[in-house]
């Protein structure tokens, strides 16, 4: 009885799961990972936008109160530019105005 090299194809197998893994899975879990980090970002500019409505409740106070939102999402590790914190915070408080 003939052995039979298996190599070239478990060669293959490998090869062919790398390209499959590097083209769906890797993109899928960065997407993912991006999902969660907008949502923990808005749950956490809500309670902040709340914190500083309740702390700044004095019209003319909006600088101090975006800086406060900004300065607790840094706190909590959401490392975002201030346009973005600046467009969750709108979409909070257009939510509390309601």
């Amino acid at each position: 009885m003939e052995n039979i090299n298996i190599t070239p194809i478990v060669e293959a197998l490998i090869g062919l799961l790398s390209i499959v893994i590097t083209s769906f899975v890797i993109p899928w879990l960065n997407q993912k990972v991006a999902a969660e980090k907008l949502e923990k970002a808005k749950k956490w500019a809500k309670i902040a936008v709340e914190a500083a409505e309740q702390m700044y409740n004095e019209s003319g106070k909006g600088e101090q109160k975006k800086e406060y939102v900004y300065n607790f999402l840094t706190s909590k590790g959401i490392v975002i530019d201030f346009d973005e914190v600046e467009a969750l915070i709108e979409s909070e408080v257009h939510k509390l105005t309601k």
